[in-house]
C-alpha cells in the first residue's frame, strides 16, 4: 500500500506522462524525476489558495524549467486549482488553458512565463526583494502582513544561462534569506549528456555568492526532501539552493537517466512500461480517490490560511491606522489620490535640460507622494538620473531603502523588475544606457507578453552620446523596441513631455513602458507644456500648427530632434514656406488612436511630409509616405564631440531645410 504522499509523486509523474502522450508532444523527463521534490514542497509546505490564486500573502513558486510545464499543470489540478481535466487533456493545444510552457494570467495558479531558461530564477529574486522590501516598510511586531517564501524550480539548463549566475550573486549580496532555488540536478541536457558542455561545481558557485547549499542525494526520498526545505526556511539571512539529484525521466526502464526523455514523448509502449513501474492501473488522466480527495483539502486549507491573514490585516489596520491605506492600496494595487500631485511642469522660459535630468526630477516629485516606486539602474544612476534622494539603498540592514545597486546585470535586473511586477505592490523601474538596452531585450520581451507594468528608463539615446562613439551610440534599437507586441517606447522631445511620459507610465497597469531619453539639453518646446499631457497619451500630436489653412510640409520628430524641427520651421517661414510641426513620442500609442484624431494629426491630403529621428529609418516611411523625406540613420555613428556627429550625419537646420523644400518643390504641382 503505497503512502498518500507517495500517491501524489505517481499521480503527478502520470498525469504528465498522460497529457504529453496524448499531444504527442511535450517534455516527460523533468516531471517524472522533480515530481517527488515539488510533492514534497506543495503539500508540506508551499503556502497558496487555490480558490483565490492571486492572493497577496501567498508563497510563490515559479517553475524557471519552464519546458517542464505538464508536471506544473498537475500540480495545479492535483492541489485543487481551477483546471479540469479537459484542459489537461488539451495540453499544448490552440486555445487550451495548458500551454506549452506556462503562460501567465493565462493558465490559473501560473505565477510568471517561462521557458526562456534562468529567467525564472531572476523573477524569484525580484519576488524575493520585493518582499523583503514591502515587510521592512509594513510590517510590524505581532503584524507579519508581509511574510512568505519565494520557491523557484530550475534544471541544468537555467544554471548555464549567464542570468542565473547575475541573479544569484546579487541575491547572495543582499541576503535574501526567504528565497529557496530547488534545482533539479539529473545531469542531462536536451542534446545529450550534461559532462559535454557542463561541469562547474554548482554548490561552490552557489557558496561563493553568499548562498547556503544544501544537497538531497536521492530525488525520491520525500524525508529527505522535507528535511531540507525545513533547514531552507529556517536560513534567514541567506539564500538556500537544494541540490536535489535526480533521475530524467524515472520510472522508463529504456529513457530513463538519457536525453531520449527530455524533449519528446515516452511513445505509447514506454509509457505503460513507465506506468507499470509505477504500479499505476487506472485509466488515462483518473486519480486515486485519495488524490482527488486533496483538492478539497486544499482548497478549505487555503481559505482558511488566507482568512487568518485577512484578520491579521484588519486587526493591523486597528493597530496601525496611519499605515492602513497604502497597505490596503499595494494589497490591491491601486494608486492614491493626487499621487502625481507633485509633479512639476515646465515654462518655455526656463533654460535647457536634458531629458534625463528632467527624468530624474519627475521620479523624485512623484516619489513623494507614491511610496511603492522601488528601482535603481545597472551601475549607471548618476547617468542616468535614477536616482531616488533622501530614500536610502535597498541593502541586507536596510530592505526599507528603494534605491536598488543591480550592478552591472543588465538582464538580471530586467528578470528581476519583471518579478517584483509579478510580485505586486511597487512601482519597478530600471534604467541604463539605451545601446545596452539589447542586454536586457529577452527580460523586456517577456514583461510583454506577460503583460506586466515596468518601467524602463533608457539614457544616452543617439549619436548625441558623442566621444564614447559608436559602441555606446543606439541606432537600431528604437526600431527594434517599436516592433515588439505588448511594448510602449516613449521618446520624449522635452521636460514636459517626460513628465507626463512618467505620468502615463506609473498610471499604466498593462504592459512595460521604454522611456528614451536624452543625454544633452533641451530646450522647452512652445505650448508643451499644455499640450503634452494629452499629446503623450496619444502617441503624437500636432505641437505647432500651420499658419495657413494647409501646411506646406509636415515636419515628424520625436526625441532631441523636434527642437531641431521647431528652428528648421522659423527659418522656413522667413523664406515663405508655412510648416506645421507633429512631435510623435510613442508610435505605438498614436497607433492605438481612432482614424479621426491620426487624421487631424497628419491629414492624408497632405503628403508633403518630413521626418527627422536619430536612429534607424526603419518603419518611417508609413509616415511620410512614398513621397516624403527621412532624415535618419542607417549606419553606426562614430567617435566625436556630439554636435560635429550631428552636423556629419545630417542633423541639422540647414539639412531639415532642404528636405523640406525639395518635399515642398516635387509635391507641389500633384498637390
Amino acid at each position: 500500500m503505497q503512502t498518500l504522499d507517495n500517491q501524489v509523486v505517481q499521480s503527478l509523474r502520470v498525469l504528465s506522462i498522460d497529457m504529453i502522450e496524448k499531444a504527442n508532444s511535450g517534455h516527460p523527463g523533468l516531471a517524472m524525476g522533480a515530481a517527488p521534490a515539488v510533492t514534497a514542497l506543495w503539500k508540506n509546505h508551499l503556502k497558496f489558495n487555490p480558490t483565490n490564486p492571486e492572493w497577496f500573502n501567498r508563497d510563490r513558486f515559479i517553475l524557471s524549467a519552464g519546458h517542464g510545464s505538464a508536471l506544473l499543470y498537475s500540480l495545479l489540478h492535483v492541489f485543487g486549482y481551477d483546471l479540469s481535466v479537459s484542459e489537461l487533456q488539451q495540453f499544448r493545444q490552440l486555445g487550451s488553458l495548458t500551454p506549452g510552457h506556462p503562460e501567465y494570467k493565462h493558465t490559473v495558479g501560473v505565477d510568471a512565463t517561462t521557458g526562456p531558461l534562468g529567467q525564472g530564477i531572476a523573477m524569484g529574486v525580484g519576488m524575493a526583494m520585493t518582499e523583503a522590501h514591502l515587510a521592512a516598510m509594513y510590517n510590524r511586531p505581532n503584524y507579519p502582513v508581509v511574510d512568505h517564501y519565494t520557491y523557484v524550480l530550475s534544471g541544468d539548463g537555467c544554471l548555464m544561462e549567464g542570468i542565473s549566475y547575475e541573479a544569484a550573486s546579487l541575491a547572495g549580496h543582499l541576503q535574501l534569506g526567504k528565497l529557496i532555488l530547488l534545482y533539479d540536478s539529473n545531469k542531462i541536457s536536451l542534446d545529450g549528456d550534461l559532462d559535454q558542455a557542463f561541469s562547474e561545481d554548482i554548490t561552490t558557485r552557489f557558496q561563493s555568492c553568499g548562498w547556503q547549499t544544501l544537497v538531497v542525494e536521492d530525488g525520491n526520498d520525500l524525508d529527505a526532501m522535507n528535511e531540507a526545505l525545513d533547514q531552507a526556511k529556517a536560513e534567514m539571512t541567506k539564500p538556500t539552493i537544494i541540490e536535489v539529484k535526480t533521475v530524467i525521466g524515472y520510472g522508463s526502464p529504456n529513457k530513463a537517466g538519457k536525453s531520449a526523455s527530455h524533449g519528446a514523448p515516452l511513445g505509447a509502449d514506454e509509457a505503460a512500461l513507465a506506468k507499470a513501474n509505477y504500479n499505476w492501473t487506472l485509466p488515462p488522466f483518473e486519480l486515486p480517490e485519495e488524490v482527488e480527495s486533496l483538492k478539497g483539502f486544499y482548497q478549505n486549507q487555503g481559505k482558511a490560511i488566507e482568512q487568518e491573514w485577512l484578520n491579521l490585516v484588519d486587526a493591523y489596520c486597528q493597530e496601525y491606522p496611519e499605515h492602513a491605506s497604502e497597505v490596503l492600496r499595494l494589497i490591491d494595487g491601486s494608486l492614491p489620490i493626487d499621487w502625481d500631485g507633485a509633479l512639476q511642469l515646465y515654462d518655455e522660459s526656463q533654460k535647457a535640460i536634458a531629458t534625463r535630468e528632467a527624468s530624474g526630477n519627475a521620479l523624485n516629485q512623484i516619489a513623494k507622494m507614491l511610496p511603492t516606486i522601488f528601482g535603481g539602474s545597472a551601475d549607471l544612476a548618476s547617468s542616468n538620473k535614477t536616482m531616488l534622494k533622501n530614500a536610502g539603498d535597498f541593502k541586507a540592514g536596510n530592505y526599507e531603502g528603494k534605491n536598488i545597486w543591480f550592478g552591472v546585470r543588465e538582464f538580471a535586473m530586467g528578470s528581476m523588475l519583471n518579478g517584483m511586477a509579478l510580485h505586486g505592490g511597487v512601482q519597478p523601474f530600471g534604467g541604463t544606457f539605451f545601446v545596452f538596452s539589447d542586454y536586457l531585450r529577452s527580460a523586456v520581451r517577456s514583461a510583454a507578453l506577460m503583460g506586466i507594468p515596468v518601467t524602463y528608463v533608457m539614457t544616452h539615446d543617439s549619436i548625441a552620446v558623442g566621444e564614447d562613439g559608436p559602441t555606446h551610440e543606439p541606432v537600431e534599437q528604437l526600431a527594434s523596441f517599436r516592433s515588439m507586441p505588448g511594448l510602449t517606447t516613449i521618446r520624449p522631445a522635452d521636460a514636459n513631455e517626460t513628465a507626463e511620459a512618467y505620468r502615463y507610465a506609473f498610471s499604466n497597469k498593462v504592459g512595460p513602458i521604454m522611456l528614451v531619453l536624452s543625454r544633452q539639453s533641451l530646450p522647452i518646446l512652445p505650448g508643451s507644456n499644455v499640450k503634452a499631457r494629452d499629446g503623450i497619451t496619444r502617441g503624437g500630436y500636432v505641437l505647432l500648427e500651420a499658419e495657413g489653412e494647409q501646411a506646406d510640409v509636415i515636419l515628424i520628430g520625436t526625441g532631441s530632434e523636434v527642437s531641431l524641427l521647431v528652428e528648421a520651421r522659423r527659418v522656413l517661414a522667413e523664406e515663405g514656406i508655412d510648416a506645421a510641426i507633429v512631435s510623435m513620442p510613442s508610435w505605438e500609442l498614436f497607433e492605438k488612436q481612432s482614424e479621426e484624431y491620426k487624421e487631424s494629426v497628419l491629414p492624408s491630403g497632405n503628403q508633403r511630409r518630413v521626418s527627422c529621428e536619430m536612429g534607424s529609418s526603419f518603419g518611417w516611411q508609413r509616415y511620410v509616405g512614398r513621397d516624403g523625406k527621412i532624415i535618419g540613420i542607417d549606419s553606426f555613428g562614430a567617435s566625436g564631440p556630439g554636435e560635429l556627429l550631428m552636423k556629419q550625419f545630417g542633423f541639422t537646420v540647414e539639412n531639415v531645410i532642404n528636405q523640406a523644400k525639395s518635399v515642398v518643390s516635387n509635391l507641389k504641382i500633384t498637390n
